[in-house]
């Protein structure tokens, strides 16, 4: 027969054991999903996709919050300096996490240290663009319209050691060291403009910002910068099926959490995200943006962030490419 005391002792117990329970429960408060791009660009539109996704799922709001400046480097700043407690995640672009470390001389992260990868989302590849009167309909021609016309080819980027520029670079490099001459702008709209108008004789673009303009037969695109050939442009070949090798270039997009952030947060964060983007509903918008679904393990985010960051490396390295 239990005694006042004891009896007393057990109730007072349950509260405890209940308030533990609800401190280990993750997530059961709302959390912070940073994004350090503009709201509307393709960065923000990933992130409120996760963001959706992952609230749905695990029942608790998941607040997007842009925190824009330095080419991404302030919002995965902030991400770096956080508690690794699970409430406060962000979206990268390979920009900030791959090719900004190697032209930056101080930047407020280390991107291989201070972060713990959950999964890289999409890898979007770029395309090879050219005007329409250039007289050139395969890579084949453009290289050897380089090589004819040393210093007389031009290629638009978005900025001086932006993801367009190095994609550019990469390209030179593989083709030969051919010589082009490189006319930056700011931001890829402009460009785009100029190809249109015949300013330029190249540009490349992600998939989805130069597709209008292709299917309105505006530019000519000659090749797409993946391994596979693009669902929305089947009719354009791989660099490599247009006989440049090893030119990959592609924005891949990952969810990031501080570094420390436990084994069980991460997998449970991963879990649910891999599931949730494999749902037809999120494949469709990915694919529209003209996205290939990665949704590796956090292991393998690990990896192939190193690699992008060694190829990069070697990229800026070759090509002396520097900040302006």
């Amino acid at each position: 027969m239990l005694t006042r005391r004891t009896a007393l002792g057990i109730v007072t117990l349950v509260p405890l054991a209940s308030a533990a329970l609800s401190q280990d429960r993750y997530p059961s408060q709302p959390v912070k999903l940073i994004v350090p791009f503009p709201a509307g660009g393709p960065t923000d539109l990933i992130g409120r996709l996760v963001a959706r996704l992952l609230q749905d799922r695990l029942n608790v709001s998941f607040i997007v919050e842009n925190r824009t400046g330095a080419a991404g480097t302030i919002g995965l700043g902030a991400l770096a300096q956080s508690q690794p407690d699970g409430y406060t995640l962000a979206i990268s672009a390979s920009g900030a996490l791959v090719m900004l470390p190697h032209l930056m001389p101080k930047m407020p992260f280390d991107s291989e240290k201070d972060f713990t990868p959950v999964t890289v989302i999409t890898a979007v590849p770029q395309v090879l663009t050219v005007r329409k009167n250039l007289g050139v309909g395969t890579v084949g021609e453009l290289v050897a319209m380089a090589k004819a016309r040393p210093g007389k080819v031009s290629f638009g980027t978005s900025g001086h050691g932006t993801s367009l520029h190095l994609a550019a670079e990469l390209f030179r490099l593989r083709a030969g060291k051919i010589d082009i001459v490189h006319i930056p702008y700011r931001g890829v709209a402009p460009a785009l403009t100029d190809l249109m108008g015949g300013q330029i004789d190249m540009l490349f673009g992600d998939i989805p910002v130069m597709l209008p303009q292709i299917r309105a037969g505006t530019i000519v695109p000659l090749a797409v910068t993946a391994r596979e050939r693009s669902p929305v442009l089947p009719d354009v070949p791989t660099m490599a099926e247009a006989g440049v090798a090893d030119a990959e270039a592609e924005t891949i997009y990952a969810l990031l959490a501080p570094a420390g952030l436990s084994a069980d947060r991460v997998g449970l964060l991963h879990a649910t995200l891999v599931k949730a983007l494999r749902e037809p509903d999120a494949a469709r918008v990915i694919a529209e943006q003209g996205g290939i679904l990665v949704a590796n393990t956090p292991e393998e985010s690990r990896t192939f962030i190193a690699a992008e960051s060694r190829k990069w490396a070697e990229v800026v390295r070759l090509a002396d490419v520097k900040m302006q």
